[in-house]
């Protein structure tokens, strides 16, 4: 008997945090007939190079810099990946640190820029406007930050979104991968779970805690909303049923 995951575009995802799953991102993939392959080198898995089984890549955030490959060997596996599944023309979505590897995977410099925790409204540059994912989204929306390094925007890339503290917060390279600094993706668990795992991140910054726990009830289904857009869009290049229909 065949097995019907065995004809499921296979998506694996680089979670680098116990918080930090791929949240709507995952649900909009799975509803759309993805199936999911969760690496977690923080818990111990190993990250493959190679890419040839998959239809897409999905690299989450994480704590740690895109330049600490000696702390975090598995980063160097996965600058790698990156860049093997751009070479296949695989597609490939970078979230947060993600975002930064996609960056350095493509030749730009990652670099400690200022930090950004917290709601955080970003613009759309004139090129979103005629972009897959971006097009339709306004002039600006409020995601979730949590990021305290930037990139600068890798060559033969274009802009796509930018906020007061940093230049560069979204990019498309090529048909199909791109980089997103901010979050889009988080339920208020997953906020939550910020919070706590990274307190003390939170507090060496001297963000509110309890401002942004509070703001998250309203903030959350309008960042959403945004992540559905622009997720459902993503999953289009997969195939999925669900990303065909996205809008």
């Amino acid at each position: 008997m065949t097995d019907p995951s065995a004809t499921k575009p296979l998506v694996r995802v680089l979670q680098h945090a116990e918080p930090e799953v791929p949240g709507l991102i995952g649900e909009i993939l799975e509803a759309g007939g993805a199936k999911l392959e969760v690496v977690r080198p923080f818990a111990g898995d190993s990250v493959s190079t190679d890419p040839a089984s998959l239809q897409g890549l999905l690299v989450m955030g994480g704590p740690m810099g895109v330049y600490e490959t000696v702390r975090f060997p598995h980063l160097s596996d996965e600058i790698a990946l990156i860049r093997n599944a751009l070479a296949r023309g695989i597609p490939v979505l970078g979230v947060c640190l993600g975002s930064q590897l996609l960056a350095l995977a493509l030749g730009a410099r990652v670099e400690p820029g200022v930090k950004e925790i917290g709601w955080f409204p970003v613009q759309t540059t004139p090129e979103a406007g005629a972009d897959p994912l971006f097009e339709g989204m306004g002039p600006s929306f409020t995601p979730f930050h949590w990021h305290g390094d930037r990139f600068d925007l890798p060559p033969g890339a274009v802009s796509l979104a930018r906020s007061e503290r940093t230049a560069c917060q979204a990019f498309r390279h090529g048909r199909s991968a791109y980089g997103l600094l901010f979050h889009a993706e988080m339920s208020e668990s997953m906020v939550l779970g910020m919070v706590e795992t990274f307190a003390d991140e939170l507090e060496a910054a001297g963000e509110d805690r309890a401002a942004i726990l509070a703001r998250a009830a309203t903030a959350v289904p309008e960042m959403r909303r945004a992540g559905r857009k622009l997720f459902g869009r993503w999953a289009a290049f997969l195939g999925t049923p669900r990303g065909r229909g996205a809008s």
